[in-house]
């Protein structure tokens, strides 16, 4: 229930900032509407007699004397049936809504809420009148997509023995049960909200143990990130960041997904709003749209709403990881976030931190990213939810010194980082093998012992070594020439090549290597170490590494990412030919000797 309205007025306007005076009584967060046009703002600051306001629309023609009216309660999030295919901007209006209504610039001072409060939603209540339930537990479904089936829990914080629950045909804001704590009586509806601030509870917080799987064969294989984590994508303009948000949006083994456009580009976010409704769901052939929400909020809008967007995403994200889902999150870009703290926090007069940026930027990215996680939702019935949190940094010039780069690497556990010398040489996706690093292998070895192959990890180190070695001898090899390298050291710089091109390498708008599921991304690394390992029994008996990469089997370790997943045992038939080629070429070597 919202408290007293406290009523104010402006003192002074200072872009996105708003100072009013006669808010004694407001609270920090509380929702405000600024002027006669009732602008949405958030107050972050309060002293004395005195509220700063944080103006989530566009400020210009405001003055002072103009009223100021607090709500009396936080920055929310409505959340019910209505969420998915939605496309939203950073305060939660629907922009399909406000076009319908407005035309295609938003109006400032329009309020739209959330969800349609005319659409019916068909509730199938699973719970009995008599039942005790507390916040978490399960009270009916609702069918919201073909592809996702909300599970309308009673919300945190609520108690009680059910008295009334019925299914049937309903609003978002109808009564669909009533709940009795004692005295006191709790309507139930179809939706509720939540301060988009403060994390939503849950029961207990679990290890990611299982990998959240993309398909993107440098990620899954050498810097996995588990269900439940969270990666930040760092990387120069060109690197390549959009492309894997969208890959990951479309392949990562998650059921929901969340993808904030923070400040982006206009076009960027144009490309998203046109490609997320026409992209096929590969797991069921339904648009992708069907099991997806869009935060859109570019960079030409009011810049306050940058911050808003974040918190706006991640709770409509928690609310489906309550549900039981595994919810993939993808925030592009949160250096646009950081800039919009920078901005505030220079009008509000702090003292700036490195670069400008407030010296509480650290914080702030911590609080963000503490919210993934993989945990035992809150209710009765035990349900386990993930949320993966991925978040695209975007630093002047690729510069990962940058303050919001080395604040996101202080919080996330996996780090794959972008490199615009890779993107030029057409190697995508463009993620360093040598700088980037996942702190997840230790809690995911028992998943690809069980799941992929025991020896998956120390093949995935050897590997990982060749590619380290090549980078040495490349050093050397610029000094006096590949030529004068040995012949074993001529082997790894054609293996970590074969690695690197046929492995790492990874086209994404090819129908066949856009994803490479576990089975087959083993066996393709499987065939590459092999040859490896059976070349080097062949240079000791003095065959040369060129004669060895000359081999026809080559081409075909090469071509394996071509292998359509439902043909993969024809990558197990190449392995047999590696041992048998080589060994010809061994045989024919020593039978040339005795001739001689």
């Amino acid at each position: 229930m919202a408290e007293k309205r406290v009523r104010g007025s402006i003192r002074k306007v200072s872009g996105p900032l708003v100072v009013a005076d006669g808010m004694r009584e407001a609270r920090m967060f509380d929702v405000v509407l600024v002027s006669e046009k009732r602008l949405i703002g958030e107050i972050i600051e309060v002293k004395g007699d005195l509220a700063s306001i944080q103006v989530y629309e566009e400020t210009g023609g405001l003055g002072p004397g103009e009223p100021v009216e607090s709500l009396g309660e936080p920055l929310s999030v409505e959340l019910g049936p209505g969420l998915i295919e939605s496309i939203y901007d950073g305060i939660q209006r629907p922009l399909d809504t406000i076009r319908d209504k407005v035309g295609d610039r938003i109006t400032r001072g329009i309020h739209v809420p959330g969800l349609s409060r005319e659409k019916k939603w068909d509730f199938v209540a699973t719970a009995k009148v008599g039942d005790e339930v507390a916040g978490g537990d399960v009270l009916g479904t609702v069918r919201e997509t073909t592809l996702v089936e909300q599970r309308i829990l009673v919300p945190p914080g609520l108690k009680g023995k059910i008295t009334k629950l019925e299914s049937g045909s309903f609003t978002v804001e109808d009564t669909i049960g009533e709940l009795t704590d004692g005295d006191t009586k709790h309507d139930v509806r179809l939706m509720h909200k939540w301060p988009v601030r403060q994390p939503r509870p849950y029961k207990e917080r679990l290890t990611p143990d299982e990998p959240l799987v993309t398909g993107q064969r440098v990620i899954d294989a050498f810097f996995p990130i588990g269900k439940g984590g969270t990666a930040c994508v760092p990387g120069p303009f060109g690197a390549g960041k959009t492309v894997i948000q969208h890959q990951l949006a479309k392949w990562a083994d998650a059921e929901i997904v969340i993808f904030i456009g923070c400040g982006e580009r206009g076009n960027e976010m144009t490309d998203v709003l046109m490609e997320f409704p026409e992209l096929t769901d590969p797991r069921s052939g339904e648009p992708l749209m069907k099991r997806t929400v869009l935060v859109a909020n570019t960079s030409n809008m009011p810049v306050a709403a940058r911050e808003a967007s974040i918190y706006t995403g991640i709770t409509i994200a928690e609310y489906f990881r309550d549900m039981g889902y595994s919810v993939a999150l993808m925030a592009d870009s949160t250096s646009r976030w950081a800039e919009a703290l920078r901005e505030m926090s220079g009008r509000l007069e702090e003292m700036p931190g490195e670069e400008g940026y407030p010296a509480y930027l650290p914080a702030r990215a911590a609080q963000f990213y503490e919210r993934a996680g993989r945990v035992v939702c809150s209710g009765s019935e035990r349900r386990i939810g993930a949320l993966s949190a991925i978040g695209a940094v975007s630093p002047p010039g690729g510069d990962l010194s940058d303050p919001v780069v080395q604040a996101t690497l202080k919080v996330v556990k996996v780090f794959w980082s972008l490199e615009d010398w890779l993107a030029y040489e057409r190697h995508f996706p463009a993620i360093n093998w040598l700088t980037s690093y996942s702190l997840y292998h230790e809690s995911l070895q028992g998943y690809f012992r069980t799941e992929v192959s025991e020896d998956w990890e120390a093949m995935r180190a050897e590997a990982m070594r060749t590619l380290q070695q090549e980078a040495e001898l490349k050093e050397i090899a610029r000094l006096v020439g590949v030529d004068a390298l040995s012949n074993r050291d001529r082997l790894i710089l054609g293996t970590s090549k074969a690695i690197r091109e046929d492995f790492l390498h990874q086209n994404a708008f090819d129908e066949v290597d856009t994803y490479t599921s576990f089975p087959k991304q083993y066996k393709m690394l499987r065939n590459i170490m092999a040859f490896n390992r059976h070349a080097n029994d062949a240079v000791e008996q003095g065959i040369q590494a060129e004669e060895l990469f000359a081999l026809p089997v080559n081409e075909e370790i090469s071509r394996s990412r071509y292998v359509p997943e439902s043909e993969i045992d024809e990558i197990d038939a190449i392995g047999g030919r590696i041992e048998s080629e080589i060994r010809g070429l061994i045989e024919k070597k020593v039978g040339a000797a005795e001739v001689a």
